[in-house]
């Protein structure tokens, strides 16, 4: 079969390493009640930052967001991993900007995930994923964001929401812990 996989907040948990990096920069004493309490992707809202603000501290942060120590979800590498053993094609399809492609492709790898670099896809805008995720003709792909996976609902890949605070009302299987992602598979 053919599995594609978002990396940020699906395979990653990047929104909470960048919340924790923030709290650090801004020194603020947020908790972790605090980050599952926001509402939407963009995590400035509980610094008391305005999105323009916010835009910049994550784009004037991106390399230490992307490439520290941010950890992958429990139990991610070994499904990759698991899959990739019994001959289950991966793609990655991710919207992480196109002069990051070789540090992201060498750290993933680093963390134990299985890539291939024929596919490794980057650089696009979350709603153009749609082309390429229908050009692979992929039988699952997963995804956290509700705009992305929305784009996706009238064709034959079968769609994976990562559980996140701000996808609730998605109404797609849900895989909230990784250890979970064969058994959900089978079921569907």
């Amino acid at each position: 079969m053919r599995f594609g996989f978002d990396i940020d907040d699906t395979l990653i948990n990047l929104r909470e390493h960048a919340f924790n990096l923030y709290k650090r920069k801004l020194n603020q004493a947020l908790s972790r009640e605090d980050y599952l309490s926001i509402q939407r992707v963009e995590i400035h809202e509980p610094f008391g930052l305005t999105d323009e603000e916010g835009k910049e501290l994550w784009n004037n942060s991106l390399e230490t967001i992307y490439f520290t120590d941010c950890p992958p979800f429990p139990s991610a590498v070994e499904t990759l991993q698991g899959l990739a053993r019994e001959g289950h094609e991966i793609f990655y399809i991710t919207a992480r900007p196109k002069g990051h492609r070789e540090r992201t492709i060498k750290w993933m790898s680093d963390q134990g995930f299985p890539v291939l670099d024929s596919n490794f896809y980057y650089g696009m805008k979350d709603h153009e994923k749609i082309h390429i995720i229908k050009e692979l003709s992929l039988d699952y792909y997963v995804d956290d964001k509700p705009a992305v996976l929305e784009t996706l609902s009238d064709t034959t890949v079968q769609l994976i929401v990562k559980d996140q605070s701000y996808n609730q009302e998605l109404h797609l299987p849900r895989l909230t812990a990784w250890k979970d992602f064969n058994r959900l598979v089978m079921g569907l």
